[in-house]
């Protein structure tokens, strides 16, 4: 018999097997230091048949920035139902007491990244940010001069090499810009220590994970993680660069952090998978088709304390406005709630007011990060309008000066 239990020290082996074995990876020859550092065994929800791991949900401790704000937040991970065990509801059991776990540890939000996305949206979560994909052919695209003022490059300098070697100026600059942009999680040693991992399984036959470091004088105000792949065929060097991640705190250093990334010798392609949809690249190069920009799905939110989960967040309009949440799965978590905020406050309360929207938690979440229009939701029959003109009024709210990012998967 099957039955759900709390996860213990000792199921990290087990519980990264089935994984592995559900994400098609043969796991050969490999270390797990940094994974089996960041399993919070008190967090997941096994699955299990007589003493063997059949199933399990996790969830790290971590938190996420919010339009105006950073929350408390379950990461949802590795979500794995052995082969042999499918089509029982093991998923389900484990998904559901999961989210209730979540909700009772005080955190008012969970989101994951999906690895099928046609599952999740059933459990309450919603599409809450896109990613924009780079294929970049740097033999024709290139950042445009006349977009910039040079001048602001004065003073500006770069340093490049292994990543370990710039970790403090990149940790330092992260925690600087981390809780203005939505999206972005909160990152401690360990999680530094698994986004750092230059073990040779984790390269996929690209070479060692490389820094740049942007410095004004000298502090760090940008930067980028990468590796390179070299390649050559009958007319040449053909190496690839792949960007991890690129960010800076002024428009100069992340021009000058660009730069030096599209103009690596012996490269002829840049990639970059987790871009952000409103990635200042866009605005940059001097011909965007040659950026070989494709939309995909980033993270998907789930809200389970809506009063918490709005009233922690800013927004961009004044907002006063009663929303009727309908949660079918925790019908504990929804209800009406009157809602009214700004850029520089909020609150969230139950309310027996009438309602002038009602929508359900998925699509709550959807808009919850900034990343998606509510006024698109409503068009797709998503967002039913009670009182007219509350669309008009409420829809600008959500929105934020940047979109969200989901720079990492986790």
């Amino acid at each position: 018999m099957v039955t759900l239990r709390t996860g213990a020290d000792g199921d990290f082996d087990q519980v990264n097997q089935l994984v592995q074995r559900t994400f098609l990876n043969d796991g050969g020859g490999r270390e797990w230091d940094e994974e089996r550092a960041l399993f919070e065994p008190a967090r997941s929800v096994l699955a299990v048949d007589g003493d063997e791991v059949v199933g399990h949900v996790g969830t790290y401790t971590r938190e996420l920035t919010v339009p105006g704000g950073v929350l408390p937040a379950g990461f949802v991970t590795v979500v794995a139902v052995a082969g042999t065990h499918r089509r029982r509801g093991l998923a389900s059991a484990m998904l559901t007491r999961q989210l209730g776990e979540i909700r009772d540890r005080g955190e008012p939000l969970a989101l994951l990244w999906a690895s099928e996305g046609g599952i999740y949206g059933r459990y309450g979560y919603g599409l809450a940010s896109r990613r924009l994909g780079f294929e970049i052919d740097r033999r024709e695209a290139r950042i445009d001069g006349s977009r910039f003022d040079k001048t602001r490059l004065d003073g500006l300098r770069l340093s490049a090499g292994p990543a370990a070697g710039h970790r403090a100026q990149v940790t330092a600059l992260y925690e600087q810009l981390r809780p203005s942009r939505p999206g972005f999680a909160s990152r401690d040693s360990r999680w530094w220590d698994y986004r750092l991992a230059d073990q040779a399984w984790h390269r996929g036959g690209s070479g060692p994970l490389q820094g740049v470091v942007c410095h004004d004088g000298d502090t760090p105000v940008g930067y980028a993680l990468y590796r390179f792949r070299s390649d050559w065929d009958n007319s040449g060097p053909n190496g690839e660069i792949g960007v991890m991640e690129a960010i800076a705190a002024t428009p100069a250093a992340y021009t000058m952090v660009w730069d030096f990334l599209l103009n690596v010798d012996l490269t002829r392609k840049v990639g970059l998978w987790l871009g952000a949809v409103d990635e200042p690249l866009q605005y940059l190069a001097n011909d965007p088709r040659r950026l070989g920009m494709r939309m995909g799905d980033g993270l998907w939110a789930r809200l389970l304390d809506v009063p918490a989960a709005l009233s922690g967040r800013r927004y961009a309009t004044e907002v006063d406005v009663v929303l009727d949440v309908v949660d079918e799965l925790l019908p504990g978590s929804g209800g009406v709630f009157r809602l009214r905020g700004g850029p520089d406050h909020a609150t969230c309360e139950p309310t027996t007011d009438e309602p002038h929207l009602r929508l359900d938690t998925a699509t709550l979440a959807a808009v919850y990060l900034g990343g998606n229009s509510l006024g698109s939701l409503a068009a797709a029959g998503r967002v039913d309008e009670l009182h007219p003109g509350s669309m008009t009024t409420t829809a600008p709210a959500f929105t934020w000066t940047r979109a969200p990012q989901g720079l990492e998967i986790f």
